[in-house]
């Protein structure tokens, strides 16, 4: 009999666009935890709060330190093995506060940096698709790993109804593609970090 293969546990920085109460995006954030922590093994995801995070502004940057505020950030980021991100869609990109949160922990050193990643969003119309797309671009130059598929993007507003009057998820299908991003994120990850190409 074989044993059994202990995957390490892999934490993942969640990250959320919208500073809004009730966000439809910070509730997938909430469905992805509750979807690891009932039906993933060896994953777990810390919300990362960006609402403190001052704008951007490099005077603030004194003898190589930033704001202790965004040394936090940075610090949680750098500690994590991979990244989850849902934003919704701000005039065809990313949201002010991602932007600057993003911008604030690129400054040297680059915490970004072969971070593996995931992006979920809910929106009218295409779901927040091209903030996704913006995203994936300016992940480029950050040198973010993005995985490529499954994508999800949610329409929140057609029927059946995908959350409740607090921003809840309560759409099960929708549960389930977040479930998939999130084992490809979890197999990913694995790949990248400890060399098990192939291995899934």
């Amino acid at each position: 009999m074989e044993a059994a293969v202990v995957r390490p546990t892999i934490r993942v920085a969640g990250l959320c666009g919208s500073l809004r109460r009730a966000s439809y995006n910070r509730g997938l954030l909430r469905a992805a935890t509750e979807i690891c922590k009932d039906s993933i093994g060896g994953m777990t995801i810390d919300y990362v709060d960006i609402s403190a995070i001052p704008f951007i502004n490099t005077d603030l940057e004194v003898d190589g330190t930033y704001p202790p505020v965004v040394e936090a950030f940075r610090q949680k980021i750098l500690e994590a093995d991979s990244v989850l991100f849902a934003s919704p869609e701000y005039n065809y990109s990313v949201t002010p506060p991602l932007k600057n949160a993003i911008d604030w922990a690129s400054r040297a050193p680059n915490v970004w940096a072969d971070k593996p990643a995931a992006i979920i969003s809910a929106g009218a119309g295409f779901g927040g698709g091209r903030a996704q797309y913006h995203l994936r671009q300016i992940g480029v130059y950050l040198d973010l790993h993005f995985i490529n598929k499954p994508e999800f993007f949610l329409n929140a507003f057609q029927p059946p109804q995908k959350f409740d009057s607090d921003g809840n998820l309560i759409n099960p299908e929708a549960k389930e593609r977040i479930k998939e991003v999130l084992l490809a994120l979890q197999a990913f990850t694995l790949r990248l970090k400890h060399g098990t190409v192939g291995a899934f």
